[in-house]
């Protein structure tokens, strides 16, 4: 709205042309989602305490998770929000990528609050049935794909996946982009929901992958910069960087009641927008494997639970009895149970998701 209100007024005073700056409107973005959360995050807390919409703890969860119970739940609301607006303020809202981000963040939202009011409100045990919720997620995976390769005006160049150690080295997936694009996003939605178990964990490490993916937005929607590293130009990803900078500031704000102890939980409505929002922005960047590098603690969050539920299966048919192979998944309550305190576990898978990231900008160079 800013943007679109003042950068057309640089024809009268020159001043207005610094809303054309993806760093300035970048900056700005930030600010604001950060004192969005601050203003939003203590009435919606009071609200829904007051309307009892708090967390049900699973009985299977470590011991030390039982003293959360009552905690409010939904803190995805506050994020959505605060991202919303900041983006509908500094970007650019002709642009097709914040179009398809906003989508995402929209639907996966409501996907998530939908699972967390049955779950949470309703008393479904397990919330939104499993079969539905991926079914919801492969359609929206399903319209992105078919938007971006139909949409598209060089099929063969959205359908390519670049590989970071290498200079110029692609592989194009033809009409297998579809389905992948469609796995892509649902597995990113799941992986974060499933990181989402210890306070502060998902949002901390959210906002250092996100860093990672703005900065390569940035280098890749500027001309310049991205001839100079030998990056691929892609011009609508300077918007991409106003709204991963709203993101960021969305989520540093809400992880300022989240860390131990929470105030409030961001439950399905957050994690399960914010993954599939990660894995959009990756497939909008060309950068599937650059992000797969950087977000390896969700990877093997998700991965953890499938082992251990197919390994238990595995066990059962073998030997009559059903074996477990972590102490508990995924794999953050399993270091709870080794004795690791909640926050040396939080803070730690901090620390790899930073050199994780490290890593995955040092391949600009090397590539």
């Amino acid at each position: 709205m800013l943007y679109h209100i003042f950068y057309p007024l640089v024809e009268y005073h020159g001043f207005f042309n610094i809303f054309q700056y993806i760093s300035f409107r970048a900056i700005g973005a930030f600010i604001t989602s950060i004192f969005l959360t601050f203003l939003f995050a203590p009435y919606i807390i009071k609200k829904l305490k007051k309307n009892q919409f708090t967390e049900k703890i699973n009985e299977s969860l470590p011991e030390e998770h039982k003293r959360k119970g009552g905690t409010p739940t939904m803190g995805g609301i506050i994020v959505g929000m605060a991202l919303i607006i900041s983006v509908l303020l500094w970007n650019d809202l002709t642009n097709n990528f914040i179009l398809v981000s906003g989508l995402v963040t929209l639907w996966l939202g409501g996907l998530g609050f939908l699972d967390d009011y049955l779950k949470n409100i309703k008393d479904f045990p397990d919330g939104l049935i499993e079969k539905y919720k991926i079914i919801g997620q492969i359609i929206l995976g399903l319209i992105i794909a078919f938007a971006l390769y139909f949409g598209y005006a060089d099929k063969i160049d959205i359908t390519h996946i670049q590989f970071p150690f290498f200079k110029n080295f692609y592989i194009s997936m033809g009409l297998l982009f579809i389905p992948f694009v469609a796995l892509f996003i649902t597995f990113y939605s799941n992986s974060v929901n499933l990181t989402d178990g210890l306070d502060g964990l998902a949002p901390g490490t959210i906002a250092i992958v996100a860093f990672g993916l703005g900065v390569m937005a940035y280098l890749k929607g500027n001309a310049v910069i991205a001839d100079y590293l030998q990056l691929e130009f892609i011009k609508s990803a300077g918007e991409l960087a106003v709204f991963i900078s709203a993101l960021i500031g969305a989520i540093i704000g809400f992880l300022w009641y989240n860390i131990k102890p929470a105030s409030i939980f961001m439950g399905d409505t957050g994690a399960l927008s914010m993954g599939g929002l990660l894995a959009v922005i990756a497939v909008l960047l060309k950068e599937e494997i650059f992000f797969v590098i950087i977000s390896l603690v969700f990877v093997m969050e998700s991965f953890s639970s499938l082992f251990q539920r197919y390994y238990f299966k595995y066990t059962r048919k073998k030997y009559g009895t059903g074996k477990r192979f972590y102490l508990c998944a995924p794999l953050h309550h399993h270091y709870e149970l080794k004795n690791h305190s909640e926050s040396q576990i939080v803070i730690r898978f901090w620390i790899v998701t930073m050199l994780l990231t490290a890593i995955g900008l040092i391949t600009i160079k090397i590539r």
